[in-house]
Order: structure tokens, then sequence, then C-alpha cells
């Protein structure tokens, strides 16, 4: 798999955004027939095309929402209390939820874009970029923002785009 130029992918979204929100958000409203088989069989194609790995721009731009046990399971890992674990690598935004202080991700490898913790991240990051979600409009709002920051959203977006016009 050939490795995603961040830059020129920034670029793109940034070009494409607002369309794709749109679009997005008619698929909201009205629903394609089958569009969590339709998404279920996109995810499969997407992941032939676009590998973490060659991106990690999620751990690079983004932070997950840590919760309760995943700060309760990585703070053991690392054998500190949560309040440690907290007080070293998490604040609590305005939300009240808690996110990494560092960006990029301080588990991330950035030579091999690997995940340091990756059996026991969290679930946040377990998840992403949920894309074959078994109701995919309860997550068209996750999508409308990952477009941005996710090459495999995009690209699902850009599928999902040819497979809606081609069943008008």
């Amino acid at each position: 798999m050939e490795p995603v130029n961040l830059k020129s992918f920034k670029k793109k979204s940034a070009l494409n955004r607002r369309k794709m929100r749109i679009f997005l958000t008619k698929v909201e409203n009205k629903p394609p027939r089958g569009l969590d088989k339709i998404a279920e069989k996109i995810d499969k194609e997407v992941w032939q095309e676009v590998g973490c790995l060659t991106c990690a721009n999620c751990c690079k731009s983004m932070t997950p929402t840590f919760t309760k046990q995943d700060i309760e399971r990585i703070s053991a890992h690392f054998d500190q209390t949560p309040e440690e674990f907290k007080d070293k690598w998490l604040y609590k935004d305005k939300n009240k939820d808690w996110m990494n202080v560092k960006n990029p991700c301080q588990f991330l490898d950035l030579k091999t874009n690997m995940c340091s913790i990756y059996e026991i991240r969290p679930a946040d990051c377990a998840g992403f970029p949920h894309l074959a979600k078994k109701k995919m409009t309860d997550y068209i709002h996750v999508h409308k923002q990952n477009i941005e920051y996710c090459p495999a959203t995009y690209r699902m977006v850009e599928k999902l785009q040819e497979v809606v016009q081609a069943l008008r």
C-alpha cells in the first residue's frame, strides 16, 4: 500500500469538505435503501486501498476521549494509579471529557506510525474511524468531522457518493 501524502490529502479534503458534508446530510435525512449493507461493502473496499500505518493522521492530529475504563486499564499497564496517569497524560476539556495533553499522541511512534499501547488502546481509538457501524445514520455526524482527518473516511464518502449517484 502506498503511503498517504498528508499534505495532498489535507488540500483535497479542505477543497471538498463542504460538498461532502452536504452530501452526508442528505444521506442522513433520506438514506438510500440498504445503506447499512452498502456501508459494509464499501468498508471492505476502502481497507484494500487505505492502510492506517501509511497514515496515522488520526493519532497525529486528533485525540481520543478516554473513558473511565480506558484510564483504569492503561494506568494499570504503566503501574500508575488512574490519578497519576491523568496528571501525566490527560486533561479535562470543556465537556468534562478526558483528552490527551499531547498532540501527536504520546503513544504514537512517529517513525513507524504504530501505537505503543495498541493492545490496550482507548475504545475510541479501537473503533475509529467507525465506517461500518450497524446503523450508519447514527454515525454520519462523526463522518462529517472525520473526512478532514481520515483518508479512509474520505474515501468511504467518495465511494458512497458514487453508489448513491448510480442508484438515481
